[in-house]
């Protein structure tokens, strides 16, 4: 594995462990939001595995990440889809100002879940 894969992978554990630290003080939009980055960055990760190069964007991560792994068994249609669907509750705890525009505990939990489903599986595909 390249140093730089693995210092996304670090960042993406690192931030893993702050979302299910979160979820024990009920802090849901924080877990929610940090959910999503540990995948950002394990999908950072496997994408300079892959490419040798990251992308800049959520938007470009997402779609490059989904390119990658269209075709791979081991990557199921749930963590296919995981970055696209953590991205809707980082938007919600970064931009929302409605009160009712909150991320539940149900939600930030099974994102953390998804996230650490996540970050396992990329790690897997990086290191088969």
């Amino acid at each position: 594995m390249t140093p730089e894969a693995a210092g996304f992978l670090d960042k993406a554990r690192q931030l893993l462990a702050d979302a299910e630290a979160m979820l024990t003080i009920a802090l849901t939009e924080a877990a929610g939001r940090t959910a999503y980055l540990a995948g950002f960055h394990a999908a950072q990760a496997f994408i300079f595995e892959k490419r040798g190069r990251t992308f800049k964007t959520h938007s470009g991560v997402q779609a490059e990440f989904a390119r990658l792994v269209k075709d791979d068994p081991r990557c199921d249609i749930a963590l296919r889809r995981f970055l696209g669907r953590t991205y809707n509750l980082k938007a919600i705890a970064d931009y929302e100002t409605d009160p009712r525009s909150r991320i539940t505990s149900a939600q930030a939990q099974e994102a953390v879940e998804m996230a650490a489903r996540f970050v396992a599986a990329v790690t897997a595909l990086i290191e088969p």
